[in-house]
Order: structure tokens, then sequence, then C-alpha cells
């Protein structure tokens, strides 16, 4: 990165943290992302404890993620309510239902973490479709592709550190205690939001029916010549993802190192995840959503397929480009939602986005698990780089003229 560059990168991102709006949401980001973070990994490691089953663990991260298939209703949500006062409802509820947790000491209270982490995910696609349409509302327009890369590196720096927390206050205290943690992230976050002064924040008016503002999301979605392409591209992207994902531990057995290794290699895989989302406002506005989605996705294909090399060297190398390419769809999808879609409907456009993306994710883990014995990590690996490569090369293929026309759609003079 030149000096010229990372001067640009550094001003934008001041632009946004100095914006009053901006600023309250990325504290928000910080304070609730710290303790879903410690959550996610104490609540597999809370079920292994009380049960010793490796499979019922992992249903704990199937809970978290099956609300995300119901998107495109839950997003409606954030369209028919007044979206500050939904995002502080939203938190508080939570922090009250994660207190019920501390009653779970015993096997026969798994149905009640189970239950809270499901209503955990669910709440998770409201407020994230509420908190994508206020920020469209909030942020200046030039400003999105910053401020969700700044988003996506508050993430990735609470996943850095959060975990570890997590995992010290449950050795100390129990799931209890990160569960309190998790409440009192809720609670911080629910003030933090208080403070928002958005004066669009204005629920949509009734139309025919709920399944009838249900489609328009998905219409507007399908129909948009940028979107479309962003968020089928985004699907491919997070499918590989998953499958190359289930490979990590092979690949770490191949290196010749323990099962815990996994963990430096995906801490280095953050590092390049905050180090693209800083870029990522500049990127996208010198090259469009569409090539800065696409240099990401090669990027990502290049360093998959090199993964079946066993050197460590490569293997850092590989983790810290994978972080750094995986982000840059998922910023430029988001970020040409918030920009391509009226404000009505972005909670319904933003979840139904985000069902799309994520959910084939799951699946990729799923199938990768599957496969890696049977077929072998190495060719999975090279397969897995070339259907990311297509991926790339299909979305550069789409004509230049398809961005052109949607920055001059209706959408653009309603952002909010």
């Amino acid at each position: 990165m030149t000096t010229k560059n990372a001067g640009r990168a550094g001003w934008s991102a001041v632009r946004v943290v100095r914006d009053r709006n901006a600023g309250l949401f990325l504290a928000g980001v910080v304070i609730s992302g710290f303790g879903t973070s410690a959550l996610w990994l104490a609540a597999g490691v809370w079920v292994k404890d009380l049960t010793g089953s490796d499979r019922l663990a992992a249903l704990c991260l199937l809970a978290m993620w099956a609300p995300t298939l119901a998107g495109p209703l839950l997003g409606g949500l954030a369209d028919r309510a007044r979206r500050t006062p939904l995002l502080i409802g939203a938190s508080l509820f939570m922090a009250g239902l994660l207190l019920t947790l501390c009653t779970v000491d015993s096997p026969r209270g798994l149905w009640l973490l189970y239950a809270v982490l499901f209503v955990y995910g669910a709440v998770g696609v409201v407020h994230d479709a509420a908190e994508s349409a206020l920020v469209a509302a909030a942020v200046d327009r030039s400003l999105l592709g910053d401020f969700n890369g700044l988003r996506m590196t508050a993430n990735e720096g609470m996943k850095l550190v959060a975990p570890l927390a997590g995992a010290g206050l449950y050795t100390a205290y129990g799931g209890a205690g990160v569960a309190l943690l998790d409440a009192l992230t809720f609670v911080l976050a629910a003030a933090v939001y208080a403070f928002l002064r958005i004066p669009a924040d204005r629920p949509a008016p009734p139309s025919d029916g709920h399944r009838v503002r249900s489609a328009e999301g998905a219409r507007h979605l399908w129909s948009h010549p940028v979107l479309r392409p962003l968020v089928v591209a985004g699907g491919a992207t997070m499918l590989c993802a998953g499958l190359s994902g289930a490979l990590v531990y092979a690949v770490v057995d191949d290196l010749g190192h323990s099962p815990a290794y996994a963990g430096v290699l995906y801490a280095v895989q953050g590092a390049g995840s905050v180090t693209v989302g800083l870029l990522s406002g500049p990127a996208l506005r010198r090259l469009g959503a569409r090539r800065f989605a696409a240099c990401g996705i090669a990027l990502l294909a290049v360093a998959v397929a090199l993964r079946a090399v066993p050197d460590d060297a490569l293997a850092w190398a590989c983790s810290a480009a994978i972080g750094a390419g995986l982000p840059a769809v998922l910023i430029a999808a988001l970020t040409a939602v918030q920009q391509q879609t009226p404000g009505p409907l972005l909670g319904r456009v933003t979840a139904t986005a985000n069902t799309l993306v994520f959910t084939p994710n799951v699946v990729g883990l799923a199938v990768g698990a599957a496969l890696v014995e049977p077929v072998g990590h190495r060719l999975l690996l090279v397969v897995v780089g070339c259907a990311l490569a297509a991926t790339a090369a299909a979305l550069l293929h789409r004509p230049a003229s398809a961005e052109r026309t949607a920055s001059r759609s209706p959408s653009d003079a309603n952002p909010a």
C-alpha cells in the first residue's frame, strides 16, 4: 500500500468516525460484537462440557444460523417500525433473555440454551436489517463503503480478542458468566443507540399484505442490474468459503501441527480482514463495487488453491490473503444494497441479501466435512480455487454499463 493510498484511507476513516451517528453505530458494533463473539465460542464449549457430545456442541452454531433462512420475513420488521427504537428494544430484550441462561447447569437445561441461541439469531437478522437501513439514512453516501469497511474491521477485531476473553471468563465462572457479559454488552449497545439522531427514521406505509411486502424486497434485489450479480457472487463465494473452512484442520495436519494451530491461522486471517476493511472505501470509489468484489474473489481463489501446498510460510500468506479477499464481495454487496435501494425497502432487501449470501456458507461447511476424507483436502482446495476464479471472471464479465445505468436509477434520489 502506497503512502498516498494509506493517507486517503486514513482520512476517509477519520471522516466516518467524526460523523456523530456513524461513530455511534461503530461503537455499538464493537460493544455488541464483543459479547456475541464471546458467547459464540462459549456456547459450544458449554454444551461439550455438559454432554461430552461434539454433535450437540455443533448444534449451537446451527441454532444461531438457522433464522437467517427467514431473512426476507424478519427483515420486514425493520421496515414497519421506527428503526432506532427497534434497535434499542431488541438489545434490551436480548439482555433480559440472556439472563435466563444462568439457570442452565445440567443437560436437562440444554433446550433453553438452544432456544435462546435461536432467538439470538432471529433478533440478529432484524437488528442487521434495521442497522443497515439507518446507516444508509445517517451516513453520507460517498462514505458508505468506508463505514462498511470499518464495520468489518471492528467485527474482525472483536473476533481476535473476544473469544479469548470469553474462554477465560468461562473457565473462571462458567457459561453463566459469559451470558452475563453478553447481556451487559447489549445494555451498553442500547444506551449507545439511544443517542442516535436520525430525522428520517420513520416506518414505511402499510401495503397490501405481509407476503406482498416481503416479496417486494426480493423482486427489487433480483431485478436490479448491480445488486443481483453481486449477491449471486457473494453466495457462490461464501459456499466456497464454507468448503474451504471445513478443510482447515486437514491443512493443519498436513503441516504437521496440532489442531490448536488452526487458531494461529484464523488470527492471521483476521488481520487480513482488518486491513482490507480500512482500505475498502477508497478501493470502492476507485474500482466500483463489481471490480472491487471480483478482485477480492480472485485473490481468495489463489490463496485457497495454494493452501494445498504444505508449507508454513505459504500457509500464513494464504491465510492473510483469504482474510483480505473474502470480505471484499461482502462489503461491496452491502454498500451497493444501501446505495441502490429506497429507504422503505431497505430492511427487507438487506435481510434477503444476507440470506442469499450467508446461507450457502453453512451448506459449504457440511459438504466440505463430508468430502474431506473420501476425496482429500488437496484436490478439494484446488477445485474450490478454480470455482472461485470462475466466479470472479463471471463478475468481471458483467458489462460496465450496468453499473452506470444503476447509478442513474430512481433509488438514488431516495436513499432513505
